[in-house]
């Protein structure tokens, strides 16, 4: 008896698999399997009711021999009015359904590695398009609740909870003083130390000190604070609420009526609002001492002339400068950090990536910030 009889009844196509289907018969049946040629179209009836010990192997050989013949073997009827043929098992092994969801993957992956197309690459820029509306959708939506709660809390100040906002103050600001302070101090030995060496050529170490005193108060200061803030409590923010988020504690708090917003939104970003600046001024404050350091160590500036020649290149502006980006990088760390928690589904492998995202997303907005507000004070002089 032969291990595949193909028939054809009404409008549907019936192939019996009889006899032995297990891995010892593999041999038998690439045989025949290779001599099945008949172009197959509507609907194909596999009846594994007589085959013996179906394997594994050869069920993957008859769906690879099923595809070869239709070029799909999706059982789904959206499939089967694309490609013109519907695929139905009846009685298969257990593993099938797995084997069949396989193959699907690996024909996906095969037209994904395919050369790109005219058609592929407008289908992809259109939904990378939707994909960027949706998420600016969501983005403009999250940050309208928070202004809704915000809002709410000028009529009930209990909304900002006072306990949470004064715990996350500390988390993100009292605990990043020592390597925030480390970075600044180290980073501007760094430019006084690189700048002392170009400068000598000509003769004029004493702009050293006007070389650290801007960079360090309109830009370093607060870009860097910023930068390991973003790495330090952004990625906190989005693995706190993303766990709150697995664990299902947003929706129980939801339950008691109670604002996942009011009380695990606002409060970190206010915190951070409140903390940055402060730790911006201890950046400043230590990258002038690291400055001021190596140059006396260095170039043999004494403090008092340190002093003097840092109030000469100072400008009424060049300290607010930099701290006037301190809440707005905040808000935008914050933001990043809560909005990717929040989107948190379903897996751990999900808040990895995400918890990712929100520290790379955090730093780019805090640089895009930067060089806006670069552009903004050069056009107005400030």
């Amino acid at each position: 008896m032969n291990a595949l009889a193909l028939t054809r009844q009404g409008d549907e196509w019936h192939l019996a698999l009889n006899g032995d289907w297990s891995l010892a018969a593999m041999a038998t049946l690439d045989l025949e399997l290779g001599q099945l040629n008949t172009p197959l179209s509507g609907t194909l009836v596999c009846d594994w009711s007589r085959a013996a010990d179906p394997g594994i192997g050869p069920a993957w050989a008859l769906l690879t021999r099923l595809g070869d013949l239709s070029a799909d073997t999706d059982s789904s009827a959206a499939a089967s009015s694309k490609r013109g043929l519907r695929v139905v098992h009846i009685g298969g092994p257990s593993t099938l359904e797995f084997l069949r969801k396989l193959k699907v993957e690996r024909r996906a992956l095969h037209a994904a590695s395919a050369p790109p197309t005219l058609d592929s690459t407008l289908g992809g820029l259109g939904r990378w398009t939707l994909l960027q509306g949706a998420e600016v959708q969501g983005v403009v939506g999250f940050f309208g609740r928070i202004v809704v709660v915000l809002g709410e809390a000028f009529r009930r100040p209990r909304a900002l909870r006072p306990s949470s906002l004064v715990r996350h103050v500390y988390e993100t600001g009292i605990t990043a003083i020592p390597i925030v302070a480390l970075i600044a101090f180290l980073i501007s030995v760094i430019v006084a130390y690189l700048g002392a060496q170009q400068l000598a050529r000509f003769g004029a170490d004493i702009f050293v000190v006007d070389l650290v005193t801007i960079s360090v108060l309109r830009e370093m200061g607060v870009l860097l604070t910023a930068i390991i803030v973003a790495g330090r409590s952004g990625s906190a923010f989005a693995a706190e609420i993303g766990v709150m988020q697995l664990n299902e504690e947003t929706d129980a708090l939801r339950a008691m009526g109670i604002n996942p917003i009011e009380i695990l939104v606002l409060p970190r970003i206010l915190a951070l609002v409140i903390a940055l600046p402060l730790l911006t001024v201890i950046a400043d404050a230590m990258g002038l001492a690291g400055g001021g350091l190596l140059s006396l160590l260095n170039l043999h500036i004494s403090l008092p002339q340190f002093t003097s020649r840092m109030r000469e290149a100072l400008a009424p502006t060049t300290f607010w400068a930099g701290l006037i980006k301190a809440p707005v990088f905040a808000i935008l760390i914050g933001m990043v950090g809560t909005y990717r928690g929040m989107q948190v589904r379903e897996s751990a492998r999900e808040l990895g990536r995400l918890t990712t995202v929100a520290v790379v997303q955090s730093i780019f907005m805090v640089i895009l910030a930067d060089a806006l507000f670069a552009v903004l004070f050069m056009q107005i002089d400030f």
